[in-house]
């Protein structure tokens, strides 16, 4: 693919990349609202580390030798700054940075029109999941060579799980074949394009989408690390393993 060239519009801003694009595109989705967090800002600008949250994420897909393209998708409003980020941290692999939707599917389906036609496999990832390594992209990209449309990292299920009506207790629900789904999750782009091609509905993940249209998804190794922001106490946490990895 030729090096992008693009005039900005209103609602979206691009980088130059030079180079040839690869098969591997990443789609970082960035628009979750910070409200939980008490922030006057979207959450993947929560400052971490000293810098933004969505830095991390840009940073180490960037980095990753299994990725050849990332598009971001940011609130509306913050496309500039994300793209400032990326130039900021000399992440050359940012194509583009467009406006997401109102919900993380429509988010992702607007990331996804920036994906070249030919591209092979497309990497979901949420910016909330910032600790994310080079060795969780290589465990989900790996079934995608041994017949599965997509692919997703999960841990075990720690707590308890009791299904509940109202204050009462139904029942205990047993954890034996339950997980907890993370991101990166990989797909072999035709995949997820028709996953995200139908009802967005209800969908919780990129995996369910391409479920219902009858992909097989495999499941592979998490990271215990690799958690969600969702409160002050976990960016906290997120704090202090960056320090210690420092």
């Amino acid at each position: 693919m030729e090096p992008v060239v693009h005039k900005a519009s209103a609602s979206e801003r691009r980088l130059d990349v030079s180079g040839t694009a690869g098969s591997v595109w990443g789609i970082i989705v960035a628009a979750g609202t910070g409200e939980r967090l008490g922030l006057d800002r979207p959450k993947a600008f929560a400052p971490l580390g000293g810098r933004p949250l969505l830095a991390e994420s840009i940073d180490r897909l960037d980095r990753c030798p299994w990725v050849d393209a990332l598009v971001i998708v940011s609130a509306a409003g913050w496309e500039e700054p994300a793209i400032l980020l990326a130039e900021e941290i000399v992440a050359t692999k940012v194509v583009s940075c467009v406006t997401g939707g109102t919900t993380r599917a429509e988010s992702v389906r607007a990331g996804l029109q920036e994906v070249v036609d030919d591209a092979l496999v497309i990497l979901v990832h949420d910016a909330a999941r910032p600790l994310v390594s080079n060795a969780v992209v290589e465990r989900v990209l790996g079934p995608l060579g041994e017949g599965y449309d997509g692919v997703v990292p999960v841990v075990p299920v720690q707590d308890t799980l009791k299904r509940v009506a109202g204050a009462a207790v139904v029942e205990t629900v047993s954890r034996t074949d339950l997980v907890a789904a993370q991101t990166p999750q990989a797909f072999l782009a035709p995949a997820l394009r028709r996953g995200l091609a139908g009802d967005l509905t209800d969908a919780t993940d990129c995996a369910s989408l391409v479920e219902r249209t009858g992909g097989r998804i495999a499941a592979v190794d998490g990271d215990p690390w690799l958690m969600k922001v969702t409160t002050k106490a976990d960016l906290a946490l997120l704090e202090a393993i960056l320090a210690g990895e420092g």
